[in-house]
């Protein structure tokens, strides 16, 4: 049945663009940035996505067309965001339609599509060519010419990517500024992808984008595409005559005509979009005055999920992390890397001093994941990387992430904190293997130890049985909780005595986190030096949350 199909394969679809989406946006080079179109085409398929699932099993195509319309208005985001919601509606509506609704014919897809240009044109008060709207109205067009053909539908859906693609392709031809950038249209690539990746789904191919095929045709089309999509760094963009993007949602509550909202927001900014159907809608509109867009609309009822993005700072952005990007793809693979994992902007700076290229922002209360990890790895652009976790439970990630990748041989170096990493990058050798650096951190780790002092979050008890209780101040030794107080310093000085008492160290290296404060810090750096005046203290801001103080001891 179609509602089948588009229960299966349209979160497929909606994943894959969502693993591009970065790629998507960095296209975006139109005139006015309006936001991430790949983020915001994304967001908007996520949140139909959510909609479509949480229907019953049994839902009819009529019941998933509802709920892809409300999903896609709700969640739109950007104008990339709003015309895909209506394109959405579109031809959701149309297959609605589909006399066979157990196999919908060409002609079917052909419907649809027509009533996905309807909807999508009538949207937009100005459409542009060279855009999202082009490829939609060019692959309706093809599929008119090809409904009445012999091909089966799955034919007719592969040579639909295939247009899809064909016309990304050209779209430079029809929009100057993306010609002078040597890109396609961000919304238009976005479209083909998501096109392609249901399709595929539709095949049993879910997730495969490379391997489209089974024409030489498509191959061609997407290698038109492909050579035309490199970002180039535009850095001249001297900023649109409006710089806001406002879009909320907007309940009528009397009398509302969308047609004479489109004319008065038309004299406060341009792209202006009201769609949806009474009293529910979408607004989208570039303006310099927010507060009068938002009033005149509140005029008519009510207002919510409210969002204004400054397109010059988003325009900023996206020029450095596009020159980030092509630094890193002209940069040659260095023979080692190093990559840490930190909770702190002071731990992150230390590390960075001491030569970790790459730090994974993380710790108690918030592991990276592998993905996180993997995607640090590949950042440190190394023919070899060592990565050092900084705490045990993110030591399993790292390992999985090491197996993972691809593009370098990689090393874990067990650290259970970030004060043995610190340890562990001064045994670094630059002349040596991976497998011998790998080994001389270790060792260099081994005679490390560790203390934490933190708050408890509920009641427990010490390894010696002392009774802990909510909000008392924790001296943690290696993972054993051997000092519980009431004061922060009372409780780190106690704990650095014990350990001395333990096994005297030479060094104590301490950090302060976010919530200790500069004269605080000072005052207990006075407090230790008085109690163990034989010991060098190295003292540093680690800006780390949870634990006012972290220290190591060697």
């Amino acid at each position: 049945m179609i509602s089948s199909v588009i229960r299966t394969c349209f979160p497929a679809a909606a994943k894959v663009v969502a693993d591009k989406a970065e790629d998507i946006n960095k296209l975006n080079v139109f005139p006015v940035p309006d936001g991430d179109t790949g983020t915001n085409m994304s967001l908007t398929l996520g949140t139909v996505v959510k909609e479509v699932q949480a229907l019953s099993a049994d839902a009819s195509m009529e019941d998933i067309a509802k709920a892809i319309t409300h999903g896609s208005l709700m969640g739109a985001r950007g104008n990339s965001g709003v015309i895909t919601s209506q394109i959405l509606r579109g031809i959701a509506e149309g297959l609605c339609d589909a006399k066979n609704q157990e196999e919908p014919t060409p002609a079917d897809v052909a419907h649809a599509f027509r009533r996905g240009v309807k909807v999508a044109f009538k949207a937009v008060r100005k459409p542009v060519e060279g855009t999202i709207l082009t490829v939609l109205r060019d692959v309706s067009n093809r599929a008119d010419k090809l409904e009445k053909s012999k091909m089966s539908t799955m034919e007719m859906l592969d040579a639909l990517v295939v247009e899809a693609y064909e016309s990304v392709a050209r779209t430079p031809d029809l929009l100057p500024v993306l010609k002078e950038n040597g890109v396609v249209d961000s919304g238009a690539y976005g479209f083909a992808t998501f096109l392609e990746a249901f399709v595929n789904a539709a095949a049993g191919k879910a997730g495969e984008l490379t391997d489209f095929d089974p024409t030489v045709a498509t191959d061609d089309a997407k290698a038109g595409v492909s050579s035309k999509v490199q970002i180039e760094l535009n850095d001249d963009w001297e900023g649109s005559e409006y710089r806001y993007c406002n879009e909320f949602l907007f309940h009528a509550e009397k009398p509302f005509d969308p047609d004479e909202a489109l004319t008065f927001l038309a004299t406060l900014g341009d792209c202006e979009l009201v769609v949806g159907s009474y009293p529910d809608y979408k607004v989208h509109v570039h303006s310099n005055e927010p507060n009068r867009v938002l009033e005149y609309m509140l005029g008519y009822g009510q207002i919510f999920e409210v969002f204004i993005h400054n397109m010059d700072l988003e325009a900023a952005d996206r020029t450095a992390k596009i020159a980030a990007d092509k630094a890193a793809e002209k940069a040659p693979k260095k023979p080692l890397g190093f990559v840490a994992v930190a909770a702190g902007s002071g731990e992150e700076s230390i590390l960075k001093s001491l030569g970790v290229d790459v730090v994974v922002s993380g710790g108690q209360t918030m592991n990276p994941s592998t993905a996180d990890i993997l995607a640090a790895i590949e950042e440190a652009n190394a023919e070899s990387v060592i990565v050092m976790p900084n705490n045990g439970n993110i030591r399993m990630a790292s390992e999985a992430a090491a197996t993972a990748c691809e593009s370098a041989q990689v090393a874990v170096v067990p650290t259970k904190t970030v004060l043995q990493s610190f340890s562990a990058m001064f045994a670094v050798d630059a002349e040596a293997s991976l497998e011998e650096n790998a080994e001389a951190m270790t060792e260099a780790i081994a005679d490390v130890r560790g203390g934490e002092v933190t708050r408890a979050v509920r009641d427990s008890s010490a390894s010696d049985g002392t009774p802990i209780h909510d909000g008392d101040v924790m001296g943690i030794q290696d993972g054993s909780i051997d000092v519980v107080g009431s004061d922060v310093a009372d409780v780190t000085i106690e704990l650095i005595n014990k350990m001395q008492e333990d096994e005297e160290g030479d060094s104590l290296t301490i950090l302060a986190g976010s919530d200790m404060d500069d004269e605080s810090f000072e005052a207990l750096i006075a407090r230790i030096e008085e109690a163990q005046p034989d010991l060098e203290i190295d003292s540093h801001r680690g800006e780390q949350p949870l634990y006012p103080v972290i220290f190591s001891i060697e």
